[in-house]
């Protein structure tokens, strides 16, 4: 359930709302409390001044005997539980209710007293809490004929008010203010849940609807949003990708047909020239035969054999072409072995040690020792450094440097053995170079353009990978690299 984004949202917003509100009802009702023990306390000490303005004015007359009687009439408000003047040793001395009078006043009250604080709140039995409020009475110049001068206080006044009606308005008020937060919560609560599923929800669930058609291969499909908000900017690029999708989608099938066309060609090409190859190979053989006949007939100083000795270099220029194009239709199977990398480029640059360009070349060799062997056909992987390092003379015609790497490397957890080759020709144009491996593509007058694609193949058909890079300021780079052999 909680996995939807939707829902954990919701959740979060009312939690954080119940939350908040709960806090705020906790310190409003605190707030509330202490607002009506305020008023309480004021409305006490107000009704404290008036009694003792009262009793002042009873005892300035003479009339002592009055005193009980105020004390009895202001004890009768319904919010008094009583009203009395105690001796400052703790007797009372005059009370609302008479039966008080000569006993020892409340230890509450005659705490209050001693404290420096004029009031308090406690439980009394049976009037439950209450609030008591005392006042000393001074011993002022004109109390002096009856009570004398050495007393500093002749009386406490205490009045004790009843909390239960303050507390019935709080309970009142903190109901009214619970149930309102509760109100207001749900409210909230619904108003918000019904905006996120309709602002929100929908918009995402339609969204995933439509990707799941797209996913499927609909690339028709459109979500339909009116909204200028985030969600409808993030619709209308999902809406513009899918648009792309689609001429994407439509480009590719144009291009898969017409490569399917193009393999579909180049295979008939491919079964046309395999047979033409053959037809082709054996006449060549009974031509080249019958030159090399004839010439060795001849006499050595005879100028036709040098006429003879071209055809048959053209004529086996002619058969390397047939077989260049035999092998691409159809490789020969590689005889694996354990392979000295090293000891294949040794013989290969042996090989090439015969062409006519090598004495303005200078040649770099770093082969790294203690390769690991690869596992290969040493014929193969020759006929590829031959074909790659034959090239490269070829590029340097005015000379330059030959540089042959080889090392161990590391990819995706696995150990490959990689050989570069450089030269510091004038390098391979961007526009050609993409296209060097495409068969029968060739920028050479009497190339064949299938050199480096039968080199790819052969890479290739031993699990490795060939690679080129080029600029016409450090010349050209082919890098092999093929999987080291562990036992």
């Amino acid at each position: 359930m909680f996995r939807s984004l939707t829902t954990r949202v919701i959740a979060t917003t009312i939690s954080l709302l119940i939350a908040g509100i709960c806090i705020y009802t906790v310190f409003n009702v605190r707030h509330q409390h202490e607002m009506l023990i305020d008023t309480a306390r004021e409305s006490t000490e107000l009704l404290l001044h008036t009694v003792e303005s009262s009793i002042y004015n009873t005892m300035h007359l003479g009339n002592v005997q009055d005193v009980g009687s105020i004390l009895s009439m202001v004890g009768q408000h319904n919010q008094l539980v009583g009203v009395r003047i105690f001796h400052p040793q703790g007797v009372i001395l005059r009370s609302s209710v008479p039966n008080e009078v000569g006993r020892i006043a409340n230890p509450n009250d005659y705490r209050i007293f001693q404290s420096p604080t004029n009031y308090s709140i406690f439980t009394l039995p049976p009037y439950g809490e209450v609030l008591s409020m005392v006042k000393p009475i001074y011993n002022e110049a004109s109390c002096h004929p009856c009570h004398g001068s050495k007393a500093r206080v002749i009386g406490v006044l205490d009045v004790n008010y009843s909390l239960n009606r303050t507390k019935m308005q709080m309970l009142d008020a903190s109901r009214i203010f619970v149930f309102s937060s509760i109100a207001i919560t749900l409210f909230l609560a619904v108003t918000i849940s019904l905006l996120l599923l309709r602002f929100v929800k929908k918009p995402l669930d339609n969204m995933a609807q439509t990707m799941l058609k797209v996913e499927k291969g609909d690339f028709a499909a459109r979500i339909e949003y009116t909204g200028n908000d985030e969600i409808g900017r993030v619709i209308e690029s999902f809406n513009s990708m899918v648009d792309r999708l689609d001429v994407a989608q439509k480009e590719l099938e144009q291009l898969h047909f017409q490569q399917l066309e193009r393999a579909d060609r180049l295979a008939s090409i491919g079964e046309m020239a395999a047979g033409i190859a053959h037809e082709i190979k054996n006449p060549l053989a009974g031509i080249s035969a019958a030159v090399t006949i004839i010439k060795d007939d001849m006499a050595p100083d005879d100028p036709r054999g040098a006429i003879l000795g071209e055809v048959n270099d053209q004529v086996n220029r002619l058969d390397k072409t047939v077989n260049d194009l035999l092998f691409f239709g159809k490789p020969s199977i590689p005889e694996l072995s354990c392979v000295d990398i090293n000891s294949v480029i040794t013989t290969t640059l042996k090989f090439a040690s015969q062409h006519r360009s090598l004495a303005r070349i200078e040649r770099h060799i770093e082969l790294q020792p203690d390769l690991p062997p690869i596992y290969a056909d040493d014929k193969q992987m020759q006929q590829v450094f031959l074909n790659i390092i034959l090239n490269a003379y070829q590029a340097m015609p005015s000379g330059g440097v030959l540089g042959i790497r080889s090392s161990s490397v590391v990819k995706d957890a696995a150990e490959y053995v990689r050989v570069e080759i450089s030269d510091t020709g004038s390098g391979i144009p961007p526009q050609i170079l993409e296209k060097i491996f495409i068969p029968f593509y060739t920028t050479k007058a009497q190339g064949t353009g299938l050199g480096l694609p039968i080199c790819s193949k052969l890479v290739n058909l031993h699990k490795g990978d060939i690679r080129v890079t080029s600029d016409d300021t450090t010349g050209t780079v082919f890098t092999v690299e093929l999987p080291a052999y562990r036992a």
